[in-house]
């Protein structure tokens, strides 16, 4: 078991990091944190870390822009499904987030960042037509919801298809916060149905939060000087060697 010393070095390392990706690219936060801290942990224990950063930057990123009302319009019936979704993975046994089930967790989330590496080095332009929306959006938030409760990871394939709708890209971020929010605050309510949010880690993801936003602001700060492309790609690629670690490896 690694030390304490150990513990809080790369916590505060991937909450710094986390904020970072965030800031740039606008997504990423708790996979990237979720991930480096399963090294270390559980997926749960890491999930109820990050629950307080994620939700707060995610309504940060979401709900304060101009376009909020006619996205939750368009969006609201995936929006619905993702969080019902999420109830109904953890009825049906799909909650993975325990210590109890750490190491099918880690492999679940491992898959998933697997998939999620690949869609963004791969660079698939997908399309939606608005004619498929009405049944599709709702089939992708229920599969969202699946996934967030088995890995606490609320990216696929929610995300996927929202950038194939062909929003503007102020747009395309504003929605994949308010996306993010709705998945936070059900997986939140999950952690403290089951136990695995408490007091204890409560406090440290209030700590972890105000180290993300420290990441989230030079994220966006530097965000000016780099080429996004690069950042990406890197990024996604990173995601991809953790996920095989997480999933094969470990």
């Amino acid at each position: 078991m690694p030390d304490s010393g150990f513990i809080l070095a790369v916590a505060g390392f991937a909450f710094v990091l986390a904020g970072f990706v965030k800031g740039v690219l606008g997504q990423g936060l708790p996979t990237v944190a979720i991930g480096l801290l399963s090294l270390i942990m559980s997926p749960g224990e890491a999930a109820a870390l990050v629950v307080i950063p994620a939700l707060l930057t995610n309504i940060w990123q979401g709900w304060f822009g101009p376009s909020l009302i006619p996205l939750i319009r368009r969006l609201w019936p995936t929006l619905l499904a993702s969080f019902v979704g999420t109830f109904v993975a953890t009825g049906l046994g799909l909650g993975l987030l325990t210590p109890e089930a750490a190491a099918l967790a880690r492999k679940a989330f491992g898959i998933a960042l697997i998939l999620y590496g690949l869609l963004g080095v791969s660079r698939i332009q997908l399309q939606v037509s608005p004619r498929t929306e009405p049944w599709l959006g709702p089939t992708m938030g229920a599969a969202n919801g699946a996934v967030s409760t088995a890995t606490g990871v609320f990216m696929f394939p929610v995300i996927p298809y929202i950038q194939s709708l062909g929003l503007e890209r102020d747009d395309l971020v504003q929605a994949q916060g308010i996306s993010f929010t709705v998945s936070t605050f059900a997986l939140t309510i999950v952690l403290l149905g089951s136990g695995t949010l408490n007091a204890t880690n409560a406090a440290g993801s209030m700590v972890a939060m105000a180290v993300t936003f420290v990441g989230m602001f030079l994220g966006q700060y530097v965000r000016k000087f780099i080429q996004p492309e690069i950042f990406r790609f890197l990024f996604f690629t990173g995601m991809l060697v953790l996920g095989v670690h997480l999933a094969f490896i470990r």
